[in-house]
């Protein structure tokens, strides 16, 4: 329990620094632009690679970081491209799906299981059960069977995001990238 309170603490810390709000902001620009790149492999299966820039923000900056950066790009990406009526359960899902991502990703070695787990997690929890129920809530359709559609969806995409994921991480650590957005920790002002 220590461990996560030090986790939560170290990333909550991280607003102190200017790179972090920088690289959070140039993140989110990044995160935007690429959920326009969306494969539509059918009416209810598509690939998206805007979580691909969350998930680095999850893993720089942690938990407390990630969820009001998930927060705030939801919001932001409704923003810019309203998709039905705002809904504020989808922000909530968002800001716990960074939290989740950031307890298992920040401050630890990126490994494929790690990131199997933290996919399926958020994928079972924010996607499957709360999603689900969101879109319940909004439109009145019957929780089973919306539920079993989107388990289907979201076994297919579990190993596909993984993947994609765990591979331009992988190569962003042994290419020295994440080190480089980093940085030095020794000026908190920016002046």
């Amino acid at each position: 329990m220590r461990k996560l309170a030090t986790l939560f603490t170290d990333s909550y810390n991280e607003f102190k620094y200017v790179r972090t709000i920088t690289l959070t902001g140039m993140l989110g620009a990044v995160s935007v632009v690429l959920g326009y790149l969306t494969l539509e492999l059918g009416e209810t299966l598509k690939i998206g690679f805007s979580t691909i820039a969350n998930q680095i923000v999850y893993y720089l900056f942690g938990p407390v970081v990630g969820g009001a950066f998930g927060g705030a790009l939801d919001i932001l990406k409704y923003l810019i491209k309203p998709t039905g009526p705002y809904f504020p359960g989808w922000t909530f899902g968002a800001m716990l799906a960074g939290v989740i991502y950031g307890i298992l990703y920040y401050k630890k070695t990126i490994t494929f299981r790690r990131v199997l787990a933290a996919e399926l997690l958020v994928s079972v929890i924010c996607n499957m059960l709360l999603g689900t129920y969101w879109l319940t809530l909004m439109y009145g359709n019957a929780f089973l069977q919306m539920f079993w559609l989107r388990v289907q969806k979201n076994l297919i995409m579990w190993p596909i995001n993984s993947l994609i994921f765990y591979s331009i991480a992988k190569n962003m650590e042994a290419s020295g990238i994440f080190r480089a957005m980093k940085g030095s920790r020794k000026n908190t002002t920016g002046l």
